[in-house]
């Protein structure tokens, strides 16, 4: 798999793991067989300048390296959302507008605890295909489509059996393909993208809109929030749900329509919802996945928990 390698990782020890959202700064240290052996997570302090997200990084890796096992780390894997270029090492997520052609393998190279390790970049999307491709939901399948729903929407393919990231790292990046010619405009600077209706804050965003009230968690208004008035059987949550579900299903079967996949992996922080998403997603997709050779597509939800972006990231130095 194609990716930004500063030299070749040691087949033993251990693997760092950088998980880098529009939400959540996650480090880890990840075993061989992908089992997570230490967890660090900051919030991402997203609206601020960039260099206040790389100083969440060096602190998230500072508490890493003070681990004692640290010193078995082979190599750093990073995961982060994109679009990202693996070419040069630069990300310019969406979520994160400090960043912009940003330097990040370079900078975090550059962080004393990590000084002589490999380091590979990926976009999220990439590293959950590469994760539940190594050790989660799609081992068995010769291609794959893998969506990280969170803060906003990435995804990563499996195709003949190995994960695709394109030349530039980014195939498969479905949050950003127009779902809804006349829908809002998009910070990516499109119209309709599919993360304005379906990542975790479009649905808080649309239950709000309908009328949803938040009056659970202490009256946070964010996806979990409308996941749980949904579970109670609040109509207005249930159809933000629906909305999400609905727009990731016609994502996931043009994709399925254009490679001919047959299997579509959720993960991220919204598909924690479980049947709440999963459920109404099937259904729509028997709509749009309409064309005999695309209706098989199976849905199932990431093998690998709310843990998937981590072990993703280090299985991009294994891949």
């Amino acid at each position: 798999m194609s990716a930004v390698v500063t030299s070749t990782p040691e087949p033993a020890g251990l693997i760092a793991a950088l998980d880098i959202g529009g939400t959540k700064i996650a480090g880890a240290l990840v075993d061989r067989q992908g089992t997570v052996l230490h967890r660090v997570q900051r919030l991402t302090p997203a609206q601020e300048p960039g260099e206040a997200v790389l100083l969440t990084i060096h602190q998230v890796l500072g508490r890493l390296s003070a681990v004692p096992r640290w010193q078995q780390v082979r190599a750093l894997g990073i995961g982060c959302a994109g679009p990202v270029d693996i070419a040069r090492g630069t990300v310019s997520p969406v979520n994160i507008p400090g960043w912009r052609d940003f330097p990040l393998v370079a900078r975090v190279a550059a962080d004393p605890a990590v000084a002589g390790l490999p380091v590979v970049l990926g976009g999220d999307g990439v590293a959950m295909a590469a994760g539940e491709r190594w050790r989660g939901a799609a081992r068995d399948a010769v291609s794959a489509l893998c969506l990280v729903v969170s803060t906003g929407v990435g995804a990563g393919l499996v195709l003949d059996g190995a994960v695709h990231p394109g030349p530039s790292g980014n195939a498969g990046h479905l949050g950003h393909l127009s779902v809804d010619l006349d829908g809002e405009p998009c910070p990516c600077g499109s119209r309709g993208c599919l993360e304005m209706l379906a990542s975790g804050t479009a649905i808080a965003r649309q239950a709000l809109r309908s009328g949803w009230q938040p009056a659970a968690r202490g009256g946070a208004a964010d996806a979990a929030a409308v996941a749980e008035s949904a579970r109670q059987g609040d109509s207005l949550a249930l159809a933000a749900y629906d909305r999400a579900a609905r727009a990731l299903a016609a994502g996931i079967a043009a994709t399925a329509t254009l490679l001919d996949l047959r299997l579509a992996v959720v993960g991220g922080g919204v598909a924690q919802a479980g049947e709440l998403l999963l459920a109404p997603l099937r259904r729509h997709l028997h709509t749009y996945a309409a064309l005999p050779y695309v209706h098989p597509v199976e849905v199932r939800r990431t093998g690998l928990g709310p843990d998937a972006g981590l072990i993703g990231a280090a299985a991009l130095t294994v891949s």
